[in-house]
Parts: C-alpha cells; sequence; structure tokens
C-alpha cells in the first residue's frame, strides 16, 4: 500500500533534503509517530471553526445583531485569510521552527474559538475569528511541508490519512453544531466547543517544539550555510497551473458549501433533508479523500485522474440543472467524488517539489492565491442566482470554472519540480 518515492519511474527524485528554519536539519524520521499525531490532530481543526459558524450562522447573527454586510465579511473572512496569511507563512517557516509554528498556531486557535464564543461584541467577534483562522491559515501551508520532511517515501498515505481527518472534522463540527448549541442552550456551545479540540492539537507539538530549539542552540554555521535557493513558484508556469487548479476546486468547493442547500430546498425538500444532502457531499468525501493521495502517487501522469474527476463533476451539475429533485442522492455522490480534486491537489503539491522548502513555498503560493480565487465563488453564484431567480446560470458558471479548472490540472499532470522550473 506505500507509494513509491517518486510519482513517474522516468522521473528520478534525488534525496529528500529537509530544510525548516534557519537551515536546521531534520531528519525525515524525527518524531515518527508523534509527527504523525499531531498532523493528524491540527488538520482535524482545519476546517471546524469554519464549518460551526456556517452552520450557526442565523443564531450567531440574532445574538450579536449582526448586520448583513457584517455577516457577509464574517462569511468572507477564512478565504480572505487563508490567502493573506498563507502568503507569509514561508517567511515564518524560515524563522522558526515548524513544531514551535503549529504551537503557536494552534494556540491562536484555541484563544480565537474561545473569545469569539463569550463577546458580546460583533467587533470583537470578527477580530477574534481572524485570530483564529489566522491558525489554520499557517497549518493549512505547513502540513504538506512536514509530509515531505518526515514522510517522503509515504506522501500519498500520509497525505490521505490528514486530509480524510480534515474531511472528517469538517462533517463533524457542520453536523453537529446545531445539536451542541440546542443541547446547552446557547449557540456559543456550539461554537466555543471546538477550542477544546484546538487545544489538543497543541500538545503533540510541545516537546516536538523543546527538541528543535536544543537543535537550533546546536546548529553549526555549516549546516546554514547549506541552505538551498530561494524557490520562487509566482515566476513559474508550474505554480501559476498549481494555484489555478487549486484557486478552481476551492471556488467549486466553498460555492457547494454555501448554495447546495438552498438549491435543493428550491427543489422542494424539507430544510432538514436539504441540509443531509449537503452533509452527504462531505461525508462521503472521506473515503476519497483517503484513497486519493496514494492512486496519484502511484499513476506515471495524473490525466486519468483530473480527466476522471472533470467527469464526476460535469454530470453532477448538469443532474442539479435539470432533475435536482428526482436523482439527489446521485448528485450528491457525483459531486463527492468530484470534490477529490482538493485532496489531489493536495497530494500534487508534494509531488512536484524536491525539497522542505520548495513544498512549503509552492504550498503557500499555489494555497494563498487559489484562495483569492476561491472566494468569489459563493459570491458570484449568489449574485447569479439573485438576478436569474434561478439555477441554470449559476451552474453554468461552476461549469465554466471547471474547464479552467481541468486546463490547469491537465498543466500540472505531467512529473516535474518547482525547483528545476524557470
Amino acid at each position: 500500500m506505500t507509494p513509491p518515492p517518486t510519482p513517474a519511474a522516468t522521473v528520478p527524485a534525488p534525496p529528500v533534503t529537509p530544510t525548516p528554519a534557519g537551515g536546521r536539519t531534520v531528519g525525515p524520521a524525527r518524531g515518527g509517530l508523534l509527527v504523525l499525531a499531531g498532523m493528524l490532530l491540527v488538520a482535524l481543526n482545519l476546517r471546524a471553526a469554519v464549518t460551526s459558524l456556517g452552520a450557526l450562522l442565523d443564531e450567531i447573527r440574532v445574538g450579536l445583531g449582526l448586520s448583513g454586510a457584517m455577516a457577509g465579511l464574517v462569511t468572507t473572512l477564512p478565504t480572505v485569510a487563508f490567502a493573506a496569511l498563507g502568503a507569509l507563512t514561508p517567511w515564518l517557516v524560515r524563522r522558526w521552527a515548524a513544531p514551535r509554528l503549529l504551537v503557536l498556531a494552534m494556540l491562536a486557535l484555541t484563544v480565537g474559538q474561545v473569545l469569539r464564543a463569550v463577546t458580546d461584541s460583533a467587533a470583537v467577534f470578527v477580530l477574534t475569528s481572524a485570530l483564529a483562522l489566522a491558525g489554520i491559515a499557517v497549518a493549512n501551508i505547513m502540513l504538506p511541508m512536514l509530509v515531505k520532511q518526515h514522510f517522503p517515501h509515504r506522501t500519498g498515505l500520509v497525505t490521505g490519512a490528514y486530509t480524510m481527518a480534515l474531511t472528517v472534522g469538517t462533517t463533524v463540527a457542520a453536523a453537529s453544531a446545531v445539536p451542541v448549541a440546542h443541547a446547552f442552550g446557547s449557540w456559543r456551545a456550539g461554537l466555543g466547543i471546538w477550542a477544546g479540540l484546538a487545544a489538543l492539537a497543541v500538545l503533540p507539538w510541545v516537546p516536538l517544539a523543546l527538541r528543535a530549539r536544543a537543535a537550533r542552540r546546536t546548529a553549526t554555521a555549516t549546516t546554514v550555510a547549506a541552505a538551498p535557493r530561494r524557490v520562487q513558484p509566482a515566476r513559474t508556469r508550474l505554480g501559476w497551473a498549481m494555484a489555478l487548479y487549486f484557486g478552481a476546486q476551492s471556488l467549486s468547493g466553498y460555492a457547494i458549501m454555501g448554495w447546495l442547500a438552498q438549491l435543493f430546498r428550491d427543489a422542494g425538500y424539507r430544510p432538514e433533508t436539504a441540509g443531509l444532502l449537503l452533509a452527504g457531499v462531505t461525508a462521503l468525501g472521506v473515503p476519497v479523500a483517503l484513497m486519493m493521495p496514494t492512486l496519484a502517487g502511484r499513476l506515471a501522469t495524473l490525466r486519468p485522474l483530473v480527466l476522471t474527476l472533470t467527469a464526476f463533476s460535469t454530470a453532477a451539475y448538469v443532474g442539479l440543472a435539470l432533475a435536482p429533485r428526482g436523482l439527489a442522492p446521485l448528485w450528491v455522490l457525483l459531486l463527492a467524488l468530484g470534490q477529490g480534486a482538493f485532496p489531489l491537489i493536495l497530494t500534487t503539491i508534494g509531488l512536484r517539489a524536491r525539497t522542505a522548502e520548495g513544498t512549503v513555498a509552492l504550498s503557500a503560493f499555489a494555497q494563498s492565491t487559489g484562495y483569492v480565487i476561491a472566494a468569489l465563488g459563493p459570491l458570484l453564484v449568489g449574485i447569479l442566482y439573485e438576478a436569474t431567480g434561478g439555477w441554470t446560470a449559476p451552474i453554468g458558471f461552476l461549469l465554466g470554472a471547471l474547464v479552467v479548472q481541468t486546463a490547469a490540472g491537465m498543466a500540472i499532470a505531467r512529473p516535474r519540480y518547482i525547483e528545476d522550473e524557470r
């Protein structure tokens, strides 16, 4: 079940040379199970703060007296934070050890979620939400780098494991936020309970951070001088293709999360059933998230995967446009399969870089640029829906985004490395 160390037998990869902050070398096996446990706990937290807020948005709006504009800011904040803070992560990684950054990121997530759950101020709610999302933004970028550092010969397997953990966290938070709020009689409980999960994610990284600090004190000038040339994905075709693929698939993903339930309501489903159908997209994506990275790591080219995922998404969109009620479970299944583009691009980030520095640079550029693109998805779908009063135009827009995604996917399908691009 372990994928080979390279994406294609015809392109041999050189030995991985992890290069964390300050040029400190870290052996790929250092930390072992503790690193893996820490990564999985971090991944569980990467969307819980977002989907729990979405599930409770109506209650939060009433409780804090949020205006429509403020509510719109809150729902747009995740993609803005992921783009802005993600772009800064390579700079942070060059100055601090990865375990220390993750301790700080998970502490920011913990504190932000606690404070926003107890405040009565709309402004403080937005600011503390931004603090929590800053922690997520940094962790988003760092996980592919940690795979490259610690598990270079198990890229697909470990990426699949943490992507599945991310999907599970997303699903559980979305499904349980409202029941938890009802059980405790307040939206604050449904929103704040996830701070406990974030605090738990801090624990594995504390001893690793202390170990990295000790290693820094003993690092030599020779080690520092061995740091590789700076990787700049923004100056490469591969970097931009990765960013476009990440952005186009995230655009459709956020649009689906934001509007699919409304589409099913308009088709005649009860609100509870529409919510379950939406949750089904994420739940059915769990096995896809686990299998996709391993499959991608075994293929000589990603073109069959890119085209297959496009076919699934196309069939789902056409079905939703023509018969949203009659075959809704089938469209949900096809959407879940099509959203396998997310674990695919996360895996490809690791497959298209030789080193840890290359991985974090490519991860930061692809994700930060991609989230800027993704922010347009829910907004433009909403504008088209309001302007036309139906779903033909919004689905047509998503099909157009799928064309861009497919073209970018074909460009990144051929095995090569960001460090070799000019």
